[in-house]
């Protein structure tokens, strides 16, 4: 059995697939502060019903990388693969810096490609939005990182005195009429206009007009449904994505 770990800013994202057939997941907090002995009674705990015979891992947080996959590789007595630029991926990152990209946008990238065909623009609403484009001949040629809707509305709640906390949802209308509303409405729509504006002007200095456009992430089924420019919302496309990296090793 397949386990795959997606290691975010806020989340551990773990998925099991057996057989290539995807079969459960389970989420971790991102806790820095936690020893690897600590993960491994973690995954003990979490996986003590399963055989786990290999796993590979994307990370976006360096104080995690070498504890979670020595827990890994100790509580499962495996030699889990860890996601770079570097590794066969069936894309090639032809970016300025590819050591800058992170190996999340990576697997995101190498999932819509391989399941949707390029050229594609995946577009992934985590901590951060971004936004990475895959040309026909599967090479990664640019993208944009903008912050995330949680994390503006993380902003708004601390950096403004008197502004709240709040649950992000899609308003039933733009024309709010409260201060919770309001900041629903313009976190939401913002983001909406946001992805509009991205992929009209990515096709258009592309001039990939038939780019597929893949949407990813937590809140990106709710963006999805009033964004008409998104052709798929796909929430396990970075599992997915580690699957498919996993068996091209």
């Amino acid at each position: 059995m397949l386990l795959t770990a997606d290691i975010g800013n806020t989340n551990i994202t773990l998925g099991l697939y057996e057989d290539d057939k995807y079969i459960n997941e389970f989420r971790l907090a991102s806790d820095r502060d936690l020893s690897g002995e600590e993960y491994e009674i973690l995954l003990k705990s979490l996986f003590k019903d399963y055989v786990i015979d290999g796993c590979v891992i994307a990370s976006v947080v360096e104080e995690l990388n070498i504890k979670f996959k020595r827990a890994v590789d100790n509580v499962f007595n495996i030699k889990s693969v860890f996601v770079t630029y570097d590794i066969n991926l069936g894309v090639k990152v032809a970016t300025d810096n590819p050591r800058e990209v992170g190996a999340d946008r990576i697997v995101d990238l190498v999932a819509g490609y391989e399941i949707y065909g390029g050229p594609a623009l995946v577009i992934d609403y985590g901590t951060a939005t971004t936004y990475d484009i895959v040309t026909e001949n599967g090479v990664f040629l640019a993208g944009v990182i903008a912050p995330g809707i949680r994390t503006s509305a993380n902003v708004l709640y601390r950096d403004a005195a008197r502004l709240p906390e709040i649950e992000i949802l899609k308003p039933k209308t733009i024309l709010a009429n409260s201060t919770i509303d309001s900041m629903q409405a313009g976190l939401y729509y913002g983001v909406v206009g946001e992805t509009k504006y991205m992929v009209q002007k990515m096709k258009e200095e592309t001039g990939f007009d038939n780019m597929k456009v893949i949407a990813t992430g937590g809140l990106g089924n709710m963006i999805a449904q009033t964004v008409d420019e998104i052709d798929y919302y796909d929430p396990t496309l970075t599992l997915k994505g580690l699957q498919i990296i996993y068996e091209k090793q």
